[in-house]
């Protein structure tokens, strides 16, 4: 797999043999390529950037930069890619700052057009964040997530593993319980992701418990927290639904 010869690849990286890398790309000292991985043109992959094995990092894409952070003094950090990821066209992701030394990006996630993920975010795996969407600084996005199209997420917001964000919303300014599925403005719970949980092959019983949880969190009065305790199964998935509640710094969205 060729390296284009209009491309300027530092000889302090590190490629794989069969990385390929399109023409006008600009890939800087220390960066990490993975075996398999195709680097389009245009694309700009700043020191401290890592990449896995087999991703696709498209035209335009910029990975790496500088935190836009005004606390930020210049030290040494990481943006870190898992396998298989793809990075679409136009998108920009920032290395962390020293809150957390680190960005991170998990395997097999999609980051379409126009996406941005800011300093310090740190993404699971099977993530998908569509077209246009900006992750300020510190989110955590848990697996196989999706965030909508053209949706702002807060600084410090938590966005728990299997829900779904509705794209063209407002920002998202609270966490996001895992399981459910947000839309409205402004952004509230519409139910469990009914059809993320199916294709992921959870039970009838689970999504049915969860079912349960999820009036009892959203539609009742009660003191949700101890009433699921008391009153729905303790499986796996609610001791997650419940630890994320209790941990939430930001409080999450009704």
């Amino acid at each position: 797999m060729p390296i284009h010869s209009s491309a300027v690849v530092d000889p302090r990286a590190e490629l794989s043999e069969d990385v390929s890398v399109g023409p006008f790309s600009i890939i800087e000292a220390g960066v990490k390529i993975g075996p398999g991985t195709v680097v389009g043109p245009n694309v700009f992959i700043a020191k401290g950037t890592s990449i896995g094995r087999g991703c696709s990092i498209c035209h335009g894409a910029v990975l790496g930069t500088d935190p836009q952070d005004l606390k930020y003094r210049g030290e040494q950090t990481t943006l870190e890619i898992g396998n298989h990821t793809v990075i679409r066209e136009f998108a920009s992701l920032n290395r962390g700052t020293s809150a957390r030394q680190k960005t991170v990006v998990g395997s097999d996630c999609l980051i379409m057009t126009y996406a941005h993920i800011a300093h310090d975010c740190l993404i699971g795996n099977h993530v998908i964040i569509e077209n246009a969407v900006n992750l300020s600084g510190h989110v955590t996005v848990e697996d196989f997530a999706i965030i909508g199209g053209l949706v702002p997420v807060h600084q410090f917001v938590k966005i728990g593993q299997h829900s779904f964000i509705g794209g063209g919303f407002r920002v998202v300014s609270k966490d996001v319980p895992p399981f459910i599925k947000a839309a409205g403005e402004p952004l509230r719970p519409v139910g469990l992701n009914f059809v993320g949980l199916r294709r992921r092959g959870f039970s009838s019983q689970t999504i049915g418990i969860l079912k349960k949880a999820y009036r009892i969190l959203f539609r009742s009065h009660l003191n949700t927290s101890q009433a699921i305790s008391k009153d729905v199964e303790q499986t796996g998935e609610i001791r997650i639904l419940l630890e994320f509640i209790q941990n939430s710094q930001r409080g999450i969205i009704k």
